[in-house]
């Protein structure tokens, strides 16, 4: 039988080809019937392996004689897990670590270099024990030692560095390395918050609620498959993160209100904006790529939801929304900086380049969807990143262009966001709040002029 670590492997090799993480790992696990206990070993190792990629050649290309261009790529992948294992998992000895990886090249046709793979292995394991240190060498300049300390690109550090600073930028990138809460928000129009809590703790699942957000529920330890939990059948509840819901509260949809979701798929948002508004009135959900949609219809069902409608494409092009909306969402396609912990592989697919690629679309993208509201209405845009350019610099921007709109914070009694700094727009810091990275800002349309 195929063993853990043998599909780690599989896995990673895809991903360095250039397979997304998830789904090369989704693929792989689907072939095979694992226990849970190794399901998880194999998304731990899979995961891991991606995050912390640069500590890890680091390492390597400090204790190799063979630089990393020497090397096959196969062979530095196999040396990534069993360098993950030694610094990283406490819970497998290090004698483990060592055996099972050199097994690992040699089932994989490097039997020639098993002894160079054992040899670098307890190189490290001895430095560790004759210094009782880090065997890590790092440089003297500060963004580039956060970077191969925390295995993120420096662009990425500088970028959270010049507005937090280093000591917060350190604590930032360790929260973004650890492994993902899951967090569910109640459907209010199919349960209460206290029954779905106490179904779900009957089940032995463990909970707690999330401070300031009336429908959060966070689990906590592991849960085995969502779709297996109480009360997913019925739409007790979907899987959102917290700082996701913000979102949907700062839009504050109101009854008989015609709403467009303009970036609307996989649908969380969309699915939120239609309990709050107690499933009365019309949404819009609109996105360009139909298998995503989908998925919106298939929420949108399982929530027993009335009040959504589709429309697919780009709406950047529609015409037949101009000055129809009570209120707009405009949940930018965006880098995701503020989820690089739920992707593993993001922080090395990203680029400046990127970036700027994005920032372009986004100010498309407001400028036309800010024409689908009424004079008075409401726009709401929202990205996961933490990154100016696709935040602050965007809405600017769309503001300095369009004298009719104006900033307008929630409301002062709003315990939802009485807790954050509001300063026009929130940023979430995900080491401060504990929930994924956000931007979001409420902005109003004083009249129709343009």
């Amino acid at each position: 039988m195929i063993n853990s670590r043998q599909l780690a492997f599989i896995v990673l090799r895809d991903v360095h080809k250039g397979a997304y993480a998830d789904v090369a790992l989704d693929r792989v696990l689907q072939k095979v019937n694992l226990p849970d206990r190794d399901r998880r070993l194999v998304t731990e190792l899979v995961y891991g392996s991606v995050r912390r990629q640069r500590t890890l050649d680091a390492i390597i290309d400090q204790l190799a004689k063979k630089k990393s261009h020497q090397q096959p790529k196969d062979l530095r992948t196999i040396l990534h897990l069993g360098f993950y294992q030694l610094r990283y998992q406490e819970r497998i000895p290090s004698s483990a670590a060592v055996n099972t990886t050199v097994q690992l090249a040699k089932e994989n046709g490097f039997s020639g270099l098993t002894g160079f793979v054992n040899g670098l292995l307890r190189q490290y394991i001895r430095l560790a024990e004759e210094k009782q240190a880090d065997p890590l060498q790092l440089p003297e300049n500060p963004v580039t030692r956060l970077g191969i300390l925390h295995s993120f690109p420096d662009w990425i550090i500088q970028i959270w560095w010049e507005q937090i600073g280093s000591t917060q930028t350190e604590q930032l990138s360790e929260w973004m390395n650890q492994s993902p809460t899951i967090d569910l928000r109640v459907n209010p129009l199919r349960t209460s918050i206290e029954t779905a809590e106490a179904a779900l703790q009957a089940a032995g699942v463990l909970v707690r609620r999330v401070p300031h957000l009336p429908q959060a529920l966070r689990l906590i330890g592991s849960t085995g498959s969502i779709q297996n939990l109480p009360g997913f059948s019925e739409g007790w509840w979907t899987v959102q993160d917290s700082s996701a819901q913000l979102v949907g509260h700062l839009l504050d949809p109101q009854p008989g209100e015609v709403i467009i979701d303009a970036c609307a798929a996989p649908g969380g948002k969309t699915t939120h904006i239609a309990e709050l508004m107690q499933d009365q009135g019309k949404i819009w959900a609109c996105d360009r790529t139909p298998s995503r949609l989908r998925k919106l219809q298939e929420n949108v069902q399982r929530l027993n939801l009335q009040s959504v409608q589709i429309c697919t494409g780009d709406s950047r092009h529609f015409t037949q929304f101009q000055n129809i909306a009570d209120r707009v969402l405009l949940d930018a396609p965006c880098s995701g900086l503020g989820t690089l912990h739920r992707h593993a592989d993001a922080r090395w697919r990203q680029t400046p380049e990127s970036i700027q690629e994005l920032s372009i679309l986004q100010k498309q993208l407001i400028s036309h969807t800010s024409t689908f509201v009424k004079a008075g209405g409401i726009l709401v845009y929202a990205t996961c990143t933490l990154h100016p350019a696709e935040n602050a610099e965007v809405i600017s921007a769309f503001l300095a262009e369009y004298p009719n709109w104006q900033i307008e914070p929630p409301k002062a009694d709003s315990t939802t966001y009485s807790y954050f700094q509001f300063p026009g727009w929130l940023q979430v810091w995900p080491h401060q709040q504990d929930m994924d990275g956000f931007f979001m800002v409420r902005l109003r349309k004083t009249n129709d002029s343009e």
